[in-house]
C-alpha cells in the first residue's frame, strides 16, 4: 500500500513512516497543507493519514480539496482532539476511519489494512481471478493452487495489477506506486520492465496464463479476456 502521512510532529512523522515501511508500505510524508495538496495531485496514493491540527490551517481542508479534485484515495484522520464533532465532520467529509491519538501502531497497521480490504478487495484478505490467488495477510501468490516463490515487490506488483485489472498502467505510475515519489526523477523505468518479466514467468511456470499484456509505448495491462 501507499501511503501519504500528512503530519506536523516530525518525531510521530518519523516514528509512523519507519514502522510503516517495515511493514512493507511504501510511506510518505507531507507536513503542511500545501505540501499535502501538491503531493495528492501529482501522485496516486492508495490512503491518506490525515492529522487534523496543521501549522497552515485545519487539516479537515484537505477533505475538502480531495473532493473537489476527485481524488480517491482512502482517509484515515489521526488527531490528538478527541471530539465527537471532529469525528462527526471527518466522516461526513469523506474519510473512512478516525483514530484517536496517543495510538499503537500496530492499530494503526489494523486500521489501515481494515480500510483496504473494504475499498479494494470487498472486506476480503483473498484477491483472486481465474487461477491466480493473492493473499495479502500472508503475502502468498498461488497459481492453480501452486504457492508462486515471489518476491514482496512481485507480489505487490502482481496485487496492483489485480486490484486494476484491464486498466492501462504506465511504467512510471507502477514505479511510483511500488517505490514511492522519488522514481519521478529516474532516467528510465527498467526495473519496472524486469519486475514484470519475472511475475509473467513464474505464472507461465505454473501453468498459469500470461494475463499481463504489454501496450506499446505505454505500459502494461492485466488483460481479463486472455484464454
Amino acid at each position: 500500500m501507499k501511503v501519504l502521512l500528512i503530519e506536523d510532529n516530525l518525531e510521530l512523522a518519523s516514528s509512523i513512516s519507519e514502522f510503516l515501511a517495515r511493514e512493507g508500505y511504501i510511506c510518505e510524508v507531507s507536513y503542511n497543507i500545501k505540501d499535502a495538496q501538491d503531493k495528492l495531485i501529482s501522485f496516486q496514493y492508495d490512503c491518506v493519514l490525515l492529522d487534523i491540527m496543521l501549522p497552515d490551517g485545519n487539516g479537515l481542508q484537505i477533505l475538502s480539496f480531495m473532493r473537489l479534485e476527485k481524488i480517491q484515495s482512502s482517509i484515515l484522520i489521526l488527531s490528538a482532539k478527541n471530539s465527537l464533532d471532529d469525528k462527526i465532520i471527518g466522516l461526513e467529509e469523506g474519510a473512512d476511519d478516525y483514530l484517536t491519538k496517543p495510538f499503537h501502531l500496530p492499530e494503526l497497521h489494523a486500521r489501515l489494512r481494515a480500510i483496504y480490504r473494504r475499498k479494494k478487495l470487498n472486506g476480503s484478505n483473498i484477491i483472486a481471478f481465474n487461477e491466480i490467488s493473492l493473499n495479502i495477510d500472508t503475502l502468498e501468490a498461488t497459481v492453480n493452487g501452486q504457492l508462486l516463490d515471489v518476491t514482496r515487490k512481485e507480489f505487490d506488483l502482481l496485487l496492483y495489477f489485480l486490484v486494476n485489472k484491464n486498466r492501462v498502467l504506465s511504467r512510471q505510475s507502477i514505479a511510483a506506486h511500488l517505490w514511492g515519489d522519488y522514481t519521478d526523477n529516474f532516467a528510465n523505468f527498467d526495473f519496472v520492465y524486469q519486475h514484470v518479466k519475472n511475475i509473467r514467468k513464474k505464472i507461465s511456470a505454473a501453468n498459469g496464463t500470461d494475463y499481463i499484456g504489454t501496450v506499446y509505448g505505454l505500459g502494461y495491462k492485466f488483460n481479463t479476456s486472455k484464454q
